[in-house]
């Protein structure tokens, strides 16, 4: 089994910067993609960013590009978002997932391990 858990979140003004941190326990590989999600009060859950295992190539939604970057540490099985030039349209519970397989990046099915989630608030 996988426990991923996530840290990191909290309350910033618009223009800051934030680092989620995703850390992994259990039967987890370092082959495993990697991939941040969001999910805002009464919309469905989203694709922000992921990493593969096997060569760290990396792929973002259009909507963080350029402003976050996700990176993995595999001897500390944890994966990082950094959050830069943040906007009130950010705010969202950010949720951590991997993937046992190289299937899709962006589907929310795509993922077997869901983390509880943290919160990140954008004031404007």
């Amino acid at each position: 089994q996988v426990q991923l858990v996530e840290s990191g979140g909290g309350l910033v003004q618009a223009g800051g910067s934030l680092r989620l941190s995703c850390a992994a326990s259990g039967r987890i590989f370092s082959s495993y993609p990697m991939g941040w999600f969001r999910q805002a009060p009464g919309k469905e859950r989203e694709f922000v960013a992921a990493i593969r295992g096997s060569d760290s190539r990396t792929y973002y939604s259009d909507s963080v590009k350029g402003r976050f970057t996700i990176s993995r540490d595999n001897p500390k099985n944890t994966v990082y978002l950094q959050m830069h030039s943040l906007k009130p349209e950010d705010t969202a519970v950010y949720y951590c997932a991997a993937q046992r397989a190289s299937l899709q990046i962006a589907p929310v099915g795509a993922y077997d391990y869901w983390g509880q989630g943290t919160q990140v608030t954008v004031s404007s």
